[in-house]
């Protein structure tokens, strides 16, 4: 066990949310301690991305490809922090073709919906190398600890000091804490951390903080959308019937198609090895718990190539896939919020010294990337002064 793991913030979760945070808060803390600790390998959240070992030379977005932030003109923060991503050569608008298929293989361009509600940006690199990069600017990336593929199993606050006991046994000690997750707070840890009690109420009992206990009520009836995605490595011969060069390529289906085949959006992504990757998408709870079932893996896959193609059989734009194309597999344990989301009011206790961001706050931007960033840039706000 560690116990030299001493600092002014400690930050849980590696996702956008954190990264806005992190950079913010240093920005205007520079003498502060501070460190990050993400269950994943890497930056990213649920906006990241898979470099596969494998295949070299793939890089694909398996969670957000893109984002869109619909409330930049109404909002002066979240404006000014956008432009900030653009100027410095972060982020750019996302001009790719966009369109929902139908029954009859007609393609609508899209014009609004969950994924396409305002702005449409795209990051220059990764969608993880985004991350990264909102950390390093201002030169910051050397002012943090990261403590990667590091689960945090248990919380105290004693003396006004947080200590944190990770899988490992590892401590970690603190002045502050932000959650740019909510596993802690909510029941689900229950299940993926094999425990019998959600580690905040555990710390923080019943009635000794107000703040804490409208949050854990807000989100005692948030929920979840289990969601699998399907990374499909193509080789050099695979391209579109046309002659379309844009690096994305989005699909997404109607809520028939998407009941019948269990897709929810399918995103086409160019490498720099000028392969096709494809990435599926789907939210279906039956394909869902038909994963899990199923005892034989390439059975599963090769039902996944044949949806996709039934799906694109009659398509002017895509072409069928064969069934040697290698297929991976990600279960989304850490996926998009439904249902309740937190007030803004609940972002910080005082009394805890504990501050929290993601997409899980009210907003436009509930269960997106522009939640997560909003709520970081939002938090930073409020500490900044009683920190210091």
């Amino acid at each position: 066990m560690k116990s030299d793991l001493k600092y002014d913030l400690l930050i849980i979760g590696g996702g956008i949310s954190a990264c806005v945070f992190a950079s913010m808060y240093l920005k205007n803390n520079i003498t502060k301690k501070v460190a990050l600790i993400e269950i994943g390998r890497g930056l990213g959240g649920r906006s990241s991305t898979r470099i596969s070992k494998r295949f070299k030379g793939w890089k694909l977005n398996h969670g957000s490809p893109n984002f869109n932030i619909s409330n930049c003109k109404n909002n002066l923060l979240l404006k000014s922090y956008i432009d900030e991503l653009l100027e410095n050569k972060f982020i750019q608008i996302d001009d790719s073709d966009k369109f929902i298929l139908n029954e009859d293989s007609n393609l609508e361009t899209i014009k609004k919906s969950e994924f396409s509600n305002g702005d449409n940006y795209l990051s220059l690199d990764s969608m993880s190398e985004l991350s990264k990069k909102i950390i390093e600017s201002n030169n910051l990336l050397g002012k943090i600890d990261f403590f990667f593929e590091t689960l945090i199993v248990d919380l105290k606050f004693k003396d006004k000091e947080w200590v944190l006991t990770s899988k490992n046994g590892d401590q970690f000690k603190s002045k502050f804490l932000i959650c740019s997750t909510n596993l802690l707070l909510h029941k689900r840890s229950l299940k993926i951390l094999n425990i019998n009690h959600i580690p905040l109420r555990k710390t923080i009992p019943i009635n000794y903080d107000e703040k804490i206990d409208l949050l854990l009520k807000f989100l005692e009836k948030q929920t979840f959308i289990p969601r699998l995605t399907f990374l499909i490595y193509t080789n050099e011969n695979y391209s579109y019937k046309d002659f379309y060069s844009k690096k994305y390529r989005y699909f997404y289906l109607n809520k028939n198609l998407e009941k019948k085949y269990r897709f929810e959006r399918i995103i086409f992504q160019l490498q720099d090895n000028n392969k096709l990757g494809i990435v599926v998408h789907s939210k279906n709870i039956e394909l869902f718990n038909s994963y899990i079932n199923e005892k034989n893996e390439e059975v599963f896959k090769q039902k996944i190539i044949t949806n996709f193609n039934k799906l694109f059989e009659d398509n002017p734009l895509v072409n069928k896939l064969t069934f040697d194309y290698e297929i991976s597999i990600m279960k989304w344990n850490a996926s998009q919020p439904s249902g309740i989301a937190v007030p803004l009011s609940l972002q910080f206790s005082r009394k805890y010294r504990i501050g929290f961001c993601g997409d899980w706050f009210e907003g436009d931007g509930f269960g997106r990337i522009e939640g997560s960033i909003l709520s970081a840039l939002i938090l930073e706000k409020k500490i900044n002064d009683l920190i210091k």
